[in-house]
């Protein structure tokens, strides 16, 4: 019998079933002595409704994480569990199609199911209300900023009915105003939807704005090597000196990792 699932602070759910559950994940690239390890021996767990950041020195492994969780790609040992079926993966850059509207483009998420043109267009609106970009869905992506489209992107993702969305650095290339606005669209789909987020980034700061846990991983091949529970309250501001605080933690330890990798 499954125990019953208890809301924790953040929308986080325990139970006996992860959202997302690694065990002793390794991925080697290539074979024999050429081969590159990229994960050693990752296990992770994600809750039902938990916010995840991943952080980490470029080329620790995050993204390929990331990827062998979607299903793009698969492990070299160890398993990977998602209980709930239905993933939705977003990049650092919005991968839509020029030459559509940006309610085609999210429609593009609604095709596999079967529905009447009417009633996808009908749906795809309703995600980017969702998003606050109900007026834009007659638009080319071309006339809409960065921000915007990273939103569409966005609505794109939800429009999958996931209950689970891997997020690749989303916001990287934004401005730091867009980027705090998006942060707070983001905290608010992802609490009243209840979805279980995996984030990538390389944003300390970043990572202890949103995640109710940040997971450090080693610099190549990536090993965690820290998992830091977040139990500040939300709403929370990037600029806060309560956020300065424990990146400053976490970013002291990232060096530690950074130093260590430079000294091999």
């Amino acid at each position: 019998m499954t125990a019953p699932l208890v809301e924790q602070a953040g929308g986080r759910v325990e139970g006996d079933n992860p959202a997302i559950r690694l065990s002793a994940v390794s991925k080697i690239y290539g074979q024999g002595r050429n081969g590159l390890l990229a994960l050693d021996e990752v296990s992770l767990d994600v809750a039902p409704g938990e916010f995840v950041c991943l952080l980490g020195a470029s080329g620790c492994g995050k993204s390929t994480l990331l990827s062998l969780v979607a299903g793009l790609d698969r492990p070299t040992a160890g398993t990977i569990e998602v209980d709930r079926k239905r993933v939705a993966l977003m990049f650092q850059e919005p991968a839509l199609f020029p030459w559509l509207t940006v309610s085609a483009n999210v429609e593009m998420a609604l095709r596999a199911k079967g529905l009447a043109k009417a009633e996808r267009r009908e749906r795809a609106q309703e995600f980017l209300r969702v998003v606050h970009l109900g007026d834009f869905g007659a638009k080319r992506p071309h006339e809409l900023s960065g921000g915007m489209r990273q939103r569409v992107a966005l609505a794109r993702a939800l429009a999958q009915d996931a209950d689970v969305l891997l997020m690749d650095e989303p916001f990287g290339a934004l401005d730091a105003m867009t980027r705090d606005l998006l942060h707070d669209e983001l905290e608010r789909i992802w609490r009243e939807r209840g979805l279980a987020v995996l984030f990538v980034t390389h944003n300390v700061r970043e990572a202890v704005r949103l995640g109710d846990r940040v997971v450090l991983l080693s610099s190549r091949p990536g090993r965690v090597v820290e998992d830091f529970r977040v139990t500040l309250p939300r709403p929370r501001r990037g600029e806060s000196p309560e956020v300065g605080r424990q990146a400053a933690q976490i970013t002291e330890r990232l060096k530690q990792e950074v130093m260590r990798h430079g000294g091999n």
